[in-house]
């Protein structure tokens, strides 16, 4: 991969969270990177601009960026950053809800071929269906012909909305997979698309600190949602009852031992699929101690651990320890870290944020990025520095897919203390492949 300018900044308030993509996505024709954010008090603009779901529109070929906001002042909370999507005529769709707060999801389409006009605010009221306990995320996947906006609404379970004029209108679908809730929702869900009429997903049982959380895969297919090996768990997903995750294949096992320690409350960060049918997935995990001891608070929690996870065709896993991903980011989410990114065109290659080198053991002084290449399905790794003797945290990576020709990758930098207050910038280090 040729080296490519030093990071830019191409906002300077934002953030996001990883339960919703795309979060950034090129159109390859015009060169135009577009990538979704919230905007914080904390940030430049203040309160006046608190809660604004922003895009930065970026024109890769001259680096001009331009910010665009679709809704000023919906909610000061990353969990509310939209989805995006490349119609089939040029216009662009963007998805997004409020982090539980309303039963509303919202989105709005582009002119064509312009990812900065925009037309009016468009909605769909979840209400009926979930008692008004609310929605949150946004995914968006295309598959047999019909687009799927996933979502955790009706029991906090993963349901979906469907669209077959690629996002003009919206009808409920169904339930995607369900279970009695614990504490505060049901499974934590990433999805990926891909070549083929597909969509792999990885999910847990629910939040982690509320259950010691395994991850599970299953994919849906011609209507059908099956095991990693093609068994079907559920012959008519989205409709009627739906089935628990647990019946899906298990990827990785809280209980499990990994270097002699016991590993738990499991949780998804990314998966990636190529175009011959491998599916890649980055996973975290409390490592060592008493989970019992942890969950109840007793005691500071263990560090965090990277784990990657390849999944060749015919259905076998193979997983490996990764990286240390340090403690938790955050004192009150215990298992947030600085998460990690799959390259989509390369599923060899990741981004981790981790305060803790990952070549040579390291403690660093602020969460870093680095880029890590494995030759053997991920039993390996060498680790090259993104950034480096940084005076702030470097936060949650993003490769944007669109054009295989480019490795865009996005972070965002600053001061984080919660998910609804942050002053951080985000940044973009464009490479060519």
């Amino acid at each position: 991969m040729q080296p490519g300018p030093e990071p830019r900044v191409v906002n300077d308030n934002g953030a996001w969270c990883w339960f919703q993509d795309e979060r950034a996505l090129v159109d390859p024709a015009s060169q135009t990177l577009v990538v979704g954010s919230i905007a914080a008090a904390e940030g430049p603009g203040g309160e006046a601009r608190s809660g604004n779901v922003e895009l930065a529109v970026v024109d890769l070929r001259t680096g001009a960026s331009e910010v665009v906001v679709l809704h000023e002042r919906l909610e000061a909370d990353d969990h509310d950053v939209p989805a995006l999507w490349r119609r089939s005529d040029g216009r662009w769709l963007a998805v997004y809800t409020r982090h539980k707060t309303d039963d509303l999801t919202r989105w709005r389409v582009s002119e064509p071929d312009d990812a900065t006009r925009w037309g009016p605010e468009r909605t769909f009221d979840w209400s009926a269906l979930t008692g008004g306990r609310g929605v949150t995320y946004s995914n968006l996947r295309a598959v047999d012909g019909r687009l799927y906006c996933f979502a955790r609404a009706v029991n906090d379970d993963q349901c979906a909305l469907v669209s077959d004029d690629e996002g003009d209108t919206w009808a409920y679908a169904g339930k995607l997979f369900t279970r009695p809730k614990v504490g505060y929702v049901n499974g934590y869900t990433r999805y990926a698309g891909g070549a083929g009429e597909r969509i792999d997903l990885v999910t847990t049982d629910h939040h982690p600190r509320d259950f010691d959380n395994s991850v599970y895969h299953g994919y849906l297919e011609g209507g059908v949602l099956r095991r990693s090996d093609g068994g079907v768990l559920d012959p008519e997903a989205l409709q009627g009852e739906a089935f628990s995750q647990e019946g899906l294949t298990t990827v990785l096992a809280a209980g499990s031992e990994w270097g002699g320690e016991r590993i738990s409350h499991c949780w998804t960060t990314d998966i990636r699929r190529s175009g011959d049918g491998t599916v890649a997935a980055v996973l975290t995990a409390r490592f060592g101690g008493d989970p019992e001891e942890r969950f109840f608070r007793k005691r500071p929690v263990p560090d965090l651990r990277f784990f990657y996870a390849r999944l060749a065709p015919g259905g076998e896993w193979q997983v490996s320890e990764m990286a240390q991903a340090g403690p938790g980011l955050m004192p009150h989410e215990e298992d947030y870290t600085g998460l990690a990114a799959i390259d989509p065109y390369d599923l060899d290659a990741v981004y981790v944020s981790t305060p803790v080198d990952p070549g040579s053991g390291e403690r660093l002084a602020h969460h870093e990025i680095f880029a890590g290449q494995t030759a053997d399905g991920g039993a390996s790794w060498t680790w090259t520095p993104v950034t480096e003797n940084s005076d702030v945290d470097n936060l949650r990576p993003i490769v944007a897919p669109g054009d295989p020709s480019r490795a865009p990758l996005l972070w965002f930098r600053g001061s984080m203390t919660a998910s609804q207050h942050y002053a951080c910038e985000i940044v973009l280090l464009d490479r060519v492949r």
